[in-house]
């Protein structure tokens, strides 16, 4: 693909369009205060910036002023560099928390406060209380064009450094609480994206694809072609940004290889004549709305789409990858009961016999493994096993399934159907999965059941042949 669909480029590009976007609102708020701020932030541009925070909070009365800090603070945000928006995030957090006096002094008023009206005014203060004031200039920032996906990508950025510097990790979660309120999911909107869309969305689509990455032009035609259908929400105040977007391909019968499925030579088919839509991939598009889920909602809405259109479909289901599989065979690696004795005696015969089997986790360490037929054959019978086991049964402490792609399908009603061998043997497929990859099943009828069933008690629905397969 063309260098300018790399992630950092798109990310740069539109920072720097929001920028421009912004400098008419700031005006001398931005030139007077925060324009020759250095890119590290250091202490006395840190000041500095103390300072114009405290005036934007303090525009009580005056929302063109209030704007115009806002929107100077904005741009020289995105004027810093990594270590310098991190400084900035570290003052938000630290100095403009809850002031755990004012709530004190609250909570005193309200005790006392005596008759209703007294004690709505208490309550009422409380709530003020106990919002921190960084929530004020986020909301602020929010209000600015763009504001939206300014601080989406502002909390992407926090998602990571939060991670071992815990004052941030509270401005995160006042951030996601107010992204969650903003993108509630009758804001979305769902559309069909085609070869015809503005070529700066495609550009987009390419550079977001996490599942099977878009290696060219052709390839995203490919996925584009009469027999497919890709989908994306998108947010009013985001219009030009997909949200989270999914690939389907109009098959006959549940397809067993993604190379295949995404073979550009293969012939494009008649969608009216297949009885099968395959989800092929599902990717989010904005790493600042982790955790604010949407996935269930976008296959729900593309099943009824594609239902309305295609009254031949009659099967709905995923190919997907099972990306937690090698890690958990490398830790359950020292079971002694991993393996049973004719999986052992299997495996010796294919290395040629030996003192010593090693782990399974170290075969497929070895280089192009699944070309070795005999190799290959010795192991399909064990991985097969364990990955039904572990897809299955295997569990985090909250009783989450702890395949994450696994956990998102259950969620949203679907069932485990089919294990298919050396479905991906791409790089990528061979080092998180094995190249295996699954079937999850989307009967209409059952979902609501199976969602329900998983949500509440941890019941995954599996079928009879998968049973089989774990407890073989």
């Amino acid at each position: 693909m063309p260098e300018s669909a790399a992630k950092p480029t798109l990310l740069d590009r539109a920072w720097r369009n929001l920028r421009l976007a912004w400098r008419g609102i700031a005006g001398t708020a931005y030139d007077e205060t925060t324009a020759s701020l250095r890119p590290d932030l250091p202490d006395d541009d840190l000041e500095r910036v103390r300072s114009q925070i405290r005036a934007c909070l303090g525009a009580h009365g005056n929302e063109v002023s209030a704007r115009a800090q806002a929107a100077a603070l904005a741009r020289a945000y995105l004027a810093l560099d990594a270590g310098g928006r991190e400084r900035f995030l570290i003052l938000l957090a630290g100095d403009f928390d809850i002031d755990r006096g004012g709530v004190d002094a609250a909570i005193r008023d309200y005790r006392r406060a005596e008759g209703e009206a007294a004690r709505r005014r208490a309550e009422q203060a409380l709530r003020g209380a106990l919002e921190a004031a960084r929530v004020r200039l986020l909301t602020r920032f929010n209000g600015l064009p763009e504001g939206v996906k300014f601080l989406v990508d502002m909390r992407a950025e926090l998602i990571e450094w939060s991670r071992d510097k815990p004052p941030l990790a509270a401005l995160e979660q006042d951030l996601k609480a107010l992204l969650v309120s903003w993108f509630d999911i009758g804001f979305l909107e769902m559309r069909r994206i085609t070869w015809d869309s503005p070529a700066s969305l495609l550009e987009k689509l390419v550079s977001y694809e996490a599942v099977h990455a878009i290696t060219s032009w052709r390839d995203l035609k490919n996925r584009l072609d009469p027999d497919r259908r890709f989908f994306a929400f998108f947010h009013p105040a985001m219009p030009d940004e997909p949200l989270i977007f999914v690939e389907v391909a109009l098959v006959n019968g549940l397809a067993d290889n993604i190379q295949a499925l995404l073979d550009e030579r293969a012939p494009v088919q008649d969608p009216e004549g297949a009885d099968t839509a395959i989800f092929y991939s599902i990717s989010s598009a904005q790493k600042g709305l982790a955790g604010i889920s949407f996935g269930d909602f976008l296959i729900k809405r593309v099943v009824d789409r594609l239902a309305d259109e295609f009254k031949g479909l009659k099967t709905f289901a995923t190919l997907s990858p099972i990306p937690g599989l090698r890690k958990w065979l490398e830790e359950a690696g020292a079971e002694p009961e991993l393996l049973t004795p004719p999986e052992r005696e299997a495996l010796a015969v294919a290395l040629g016999g030996g003192e010593e089997l090693p782990p399974l986790a170290t075969l497929l360490d070895a280089p192009d493994w699944h070309r070795d037929g005999a190799l290959a054959q010795a192991m399909k019978d064990p991985l097969m096993r364990l990955s039904a086991r572990y897809i299955i049964r295997e569990k985090r402490a909250d009783g989450r399934a702890r395949d994450p792609v696994t956990h998102f399908h259950l969620t949203n009603g679907a069932r485990v159907e089919r294990i298919n061998w050396l479905a991906d043997t791409s790089p990528k497929g061979l080092r998180q999965s094995a190249g295996l990859m699954v079937n999850y099943l989307y009967r209409l009828k059952d979902i609501d059941a199976n969602n329900q069933a998983y949500r509440e008690r941890g019941e995954v629905a599996v079928s009879s042949a998968m049973r089989a397969l774990a407890q073989g």
